[in-house]
């Protein structure tokens, strides 16, 4: 019996090492379904979410929703040490570790004790091994706790690397898109300032941050769990204005460049679909319809006011139907499981942007506002 336990200690050892490994090192998604991190992510956001959904829609269900990302990091870490610490404790007990103690009595939670002690090297000294096999164990332990630690608290400034290099250019979209930001506004506010040239510069750089969060949230997918600094902002708000700008361009845009522009939208949607895959999550069609034909049209003809010359006819409605049914069910689905609000095509009302205010004054006059015009407003009303 105790050769069993010996051995089923040190099995718990090495599984715990190895899912600290594949969680914050191997830059590799890992498939195995019952995965330690995966089973724990799934349980704490199971009670995270149906906390959050009896919160009011707004900024206090944000605010508690920020929590979950950079706390289940810790509550992890926590409780892969406190399984390392626990089966190096049995593995004592098992094996019968002789020890030398203050009140010559061992029982388990003296184990536990030494076992504490050891990993965290505090090296108190009044609970000590005998034999050459707990000194063994005791060596090993201290050394894979001091590299365990240092492993794991290493890679934790690469999270927030990764991060921040996702919110700042999320960040420089909002004078761009609005906030929240939005397809439609986007087109609006280049073809207003006659600045379409800029168009490929621009979806060649968010070709790229599609990329880099393709690779930074499939290797370290819980920095999907980490909000953005602003209410009305979220990596996947930003990844959608891409995909529907992408799409809006092919179908409808006659100017567009159409090579570039269909890199981003590969880009984009790969990012979309893969990550759905990381969370399981089937591709659910919004409901309601994101562009209903009336808005479809009203769409149009605020960007043909703004001077955007727009083909016309079924075969345009045809590719952008054909085009959205290609992500929209995937960032449906991953909206729903993160409790993100998906972006609109256009804002039903005039947007003022996260730059134009401040908790000192509500908008800041005459330094170049970017809301919707009158005019958009009476094309969507």
């Amino acid at each position: 019996m105790r050769i069993i336990l010996a051995f089923a200690s040190l099995a718990w050892i090495v599984l715990v090492l190895i899912d600290g490994f594949e969680t914050l090192v191997l830059p590799r998604r890992v498939n195995r379904p019952y995965r330690y991190a995966r089973l724990f992510y799934i349980s704490m956001w199971r009670l995270w979410h149906l906390l959050a959904v009896r919160l009011p829609v707004g900024k206090r269900r944000e605010n508690f929703l920020s929590f979950f990302g950079p706390l289940s990091i810790l509550l992890l870490l926590s409780t892969w040490v406190t399984g390392l610490i626990l089966g190096f404790a049995f593995l004592h007990a098992s094996l019968g570790t002789g020890l030398h103690t203050p009140d010559d009595h061992v029982g388990f939670g003296t184990y536990l004790y030494l076992s504490g002690q050891t990993f965290f090297t505090l090296g108190f000294g009044e609970v000590t091994p005998t034999g050459p096999l707990g000194r063994f164990l005791t060596v090993a332990e201290a050394g894979v706790g001091f590299g365990f630690m240092a492993l794991i608290i290493g890679y934790l400034p690469v999270l927030y690397q990764a991060f921040s290099r996702r919110e700042v250019t999320i960040s420089m979209l909002d004078a761009r898109a609005g906030s929240p930001p939005s397809a439609g506004q986007l087109l609006l506010r280049l073809a207003r300032a006659g600045q379409m040239q800029t168009v490929k510069t621009f979806l060649a750089e968010w070709e790229r941050w599609a990329s880099e969060l393709l690779e930074s949230h499939l290797s370290f997918p819980v920095l999907t769990y980490y909000r953005s600094q602003h209410d009305n902002q979220s990596w996947l708000a930003a990844l959608t204005v891409v995909l529907d700008t992408s799409a809006l361009l092919i179908a409808a845009v006659k100017e567009a460049d159409a090579y570039q522009t269909q890199l981003t939208f590969a880009m984009a949607r790969h990012a979309t679909v893969d990550l759905a895959l990381v969370f399981k999550t089937p591709p659910q069609p919004p409901e309601p319809d994101r562009l209903p034909p009336s808005r479809w049209q009203a769409l149009c003809e605020a960007l043909r006011q703004a001077g955007l010359e727009l083909r016309e006819g079924p075969a345009v409605e045809k590719k952008m139907a054909e085009l959205r049914a290609t992500y929209e069910p995937f960032v449906n689905a991953l909206a729903r499981r993160l409790l993100f609000t998906v972006p609109a095509w256009l804002p039903d009302k005039a947007v003022v942007d996260n730059w134009q205010t401040s908790a000192w004054t509500k908008r800041v006059e005459g330094i170049g506002a970017l809301p919707l015009s009158a005019a958009d407003h009476e094309h969507l009303d």
